[in-house]
């Protein structure tokens, strides 16, 4: 075990993703809690990266990850291993339709960048559709679909890559008034790109099931629906990303489930065993399946479907059913988080708007509840991002750590989480908002 001081350490020979650091030496962590090594201990609202779905140290988990090593610990991806195939078998029972193929990955990005290869070398067109609100990794073909900001200085080549609007009432790109005006403006927006694209240059039409990052933005009924049926009409491939919202995160096990939609890719990680083990990939349709029936698929990972990963996923899909946590993170969302973080926003008037499902929320934070003008400005750094910094800060000391993003907090706690634990959060936070220096003087 090592037990050296790691915060010298890791600033001096740690290269931080997104030149963002956080001196903060975590050493422990059970169930919906992290310890640092002061001893404080923090009520993980942010499932980490949004992936600890059942929890930090589950041991059921924990101790398939160590059966698995003392029999195989790696092996080539060319070669079977059993626990890779009851993975694959255990995660196409869960999907829709016709998708009953896995290709395991490491991650989510390499997952939507598989997938998009799969989608081109399908249709033999070159263009791929993705939302401005959206978030598909930090690969090269992932930065470029995604919609915020951390794509701007990683555009060495965007070529193919055509962005739209999603549907999101709140902050309407169509000055919509209500959800089906929004629905249908806004599949009306998607249909008129890919005229104006040209049907027959369009692979494929990726979206995030329900964009995380973006804000937890729940498709409005329909849109997912009419998304499959412009992708049918024109002979595009639809790709669902599941890599934040699969796996219990909004009360099913797929967010695809909810709108009775059959994608014809799925890509997905996180969740699949609560990054216990690095571990992502695309689920593929039969259909798409059968263009690599009699041809080579141009791509392959060292560590795909690695025993460890498997492992960990096996684990952790059966203590999912077992333990019922699909359903638990269903009553927390509808008992819990719905309630309680709509009485804080009828409380604290910079809350504008609360939205989600499961445990999948996100408070919008605004300077003006008549104008939704936000809190602070898009992409806003140094002072202009003070009053979320300070709420940051407060929530912590406090001892709850949400993700803080934008002009939003994000309340994504594991699936697990207690009906006690999700109302001391949601007291924690309303205490936070009332001691945030910035947030009081609005």
């Amino acid at each position: 075990m090592i037990t050296v001081e790691a915060e010298p350490l890791d600033l001096d020979h740690v290269f931080y993703s997104w030149s963002s650091r956080v001196p903060l030496e975590i050493v422990e962590a059970k169930g919906s809690f992290f310890t640092d090594r002061n001893g404080n201990r923090y009520l993980d609202l942010a499932s980490q990266l949004v992936y600890t779905n059942i929890g930090h140290q589950h041991p059921r988990v924990v101790e398939a990850i160590k059966e698995q090593a003392t029999r195989l610990c790696t092996i080539s991806p060319s070669f079977i291993n059993p626990v890779r195939s009851k993975a694959a078998q255990m995660i196409a029972s869960l999907a829709p339709g016709d998708l009953n193929l896995i290709f395991f990955t490491n991650g989510g990005a390499d997952a939507v960048e598989n997938a998009v290869r799969m989608a081109k070398i399908h249709t033999g067109r070159p263009k791929i559709l993705s939302a401005y609100r959206s978030y598909h990794g930090s690969t090269s073909a992932a930065i470029q679909l995604t919609g915020d900001p951390r794509r701007w200085p990683n555009e060495i080549s965007s070529a193919g890559v055509v962005h739209f609007f999603g549907p999101f009432l709140y902050r309407s790109a169509f000055g919509s008034k209500s959800q089906n005006e929004e629905c249908e403006k806004a599949l009306q927006h998607l249909e008129t790109v890919v005229s104006l694209e040209g049907p027959d240059t369009i692979a494929a039409i990726i979206m995030e099931t329900v964009p995380g990052t973006a804000g937890v933005l729940i498709p409005p009924d329909g849109y997912l629906t009419g998304v499959r049926e412009i992708c049918n009409r024109h002979g595009i491939v639809f790709i669902a990303d599941e890599v934040m919202s699969g796996f219990g995160r909004i009360g099913e096990w797929l967010a695809v489930n909810r709108w009775s939609v059959t994608p014809d890719l799925i890509t997905f990680a996180k969740g699949v065993n609560s990054g216990y083990v690095p571990l992502g990939g695309v689920i593929i349709s039969d259909r798409i399946a059968a263009t690599f029936s009699d041809r080579e698929y141009p791509g392959g990972l060292t560590y795909s479907g690695h025993p460890l990963a498997c492992a960990a996923a096996v684990a952790t899909l059966s203590v999912m059913e077992e333990e019922d946590m699909i359903g638990n993170a269903r009553r927390i969302g509808d008992n819990i988080l719905k309630p309680g973080l709509r009485d804080l926003a009828s409380r604290h008037p910079i809350i504008g708007e609360v939205r989600g499902a499961g445990v999948f929320w996100a408070l919008d934070l605004v300077r003006d509840r008549i104008t939704r003008e936000p809190l602070v400005p898009y992409n806003a750094h140094g002072p202009t991002n003070l009053p979320m910094v300070e709420l940051a800060s407060a929530c912590h000391s406090r001892g709850i750590w949400p993700i803080v993003v934008m002009n939003r907090i994000h309340i994504t706690p594991p699936c697990t989480i207690s009906e006690e634990e999700a109302i001391e959060a949601i007291k924690l936070l309303d205490e936070a908002l009332q001691n945030s220096p910035s947030l009081t003087s609005q």
